[in-house]
């Protein structure tokens, strides 16, 4: 499932790949906007609810019925007016073989302390001991060794992903490793704001399926 229509509208089963182009994306100018706007946040907590409501729906492996089971985040990286939605995971376990399933998600990236937004920004903003970096780092509380292990998983873990490994052929030309995570925004079609709710999604299945090994400053 992948974010086809404007921000503010609903998920629909449009492919991401009708969705990409080649252009510059500004990340700067868009960074500090983005981690202060609720109403972004919001709309990505709304997102995971319907991801969550999909998952309920599927059901578990061994047709039990899925009953809600969040487990509580401790979240870095987002405004104190929509921490409240921001402090559980949804997750089911399943009514008869008990087993936990969590469905795919837009707000964390793992289970990392700070969200996926907020990984995906500072990475793209960070590039060594820079003004900006030092910036993002006070105003976030992001430590730059942080920043610095996130940009390490960009370039040398995230490339081997059975995710990135299935949906790097379809960029023409290529995205150098070295330009992630902004060089994969820049293939992201529309504003700014859809453009990083889109590669949000395209993020989602890491969230499920693949164990996430980037560590996060705590």
């Amino acid at each position: 499932m992948v974010y086809g229509g404007s921000p503010s509208g609903n998920l629909n089963k449009r492919t991401l790949w009708g969705s990409l182009w080649f252009r510059r994306q500004e990340t700067e100018q868009v960074c500090h906007a983005f981690l202060q706007d609720p109403k972004f946040f919001q709309l990505l907590h709304r997102i995971d609810q319907e991801l969550a409501g999909e998952a309920k729906a599927v059901g578990c492996a061994c047709g039990g019925v899925l009953h809600r089971a969040d487990y509580p985040r401790k979240p870095r990286g987002c405004p104190p007016a929509v921490r409240g939605d921001y402090e559980t995971r949804f997750s089911f376990c399943c009514g008869w073989c008990r087993k936990r399933s969590t469905s795919m998600s837009v707000r964390f990236l793992g289970r990392r302390v700070y969200l996926g937004l907020a990984v995906v920004l500072g990475s793209a903003r960070h590039a060594g001991q820079n003004p900006a970096a030092a910036r993002l780092s006070l105003s976030f509380g992001i430590s730059l060794r942080t920043l610095a292990r996130w940009g390490q998983w960009w370039r040398e873990q995230f490339p081997q992903t059975p995710l990135w490994q299935a949906a790097c052929a379809r960029f023409i030309p290529p995205v150098a490793t070295d330009a992630f995570p902004s060089g994969l925004l820049e293939r992201f079609v529309g504003s700014a704001e859809a453009a990083l709710l889109r590669l949000l999604i395209f993020l989602s299945p890491l969230t499920v399926s693949v164990p996430i090994t980037l560590r996060a400053g705590r």
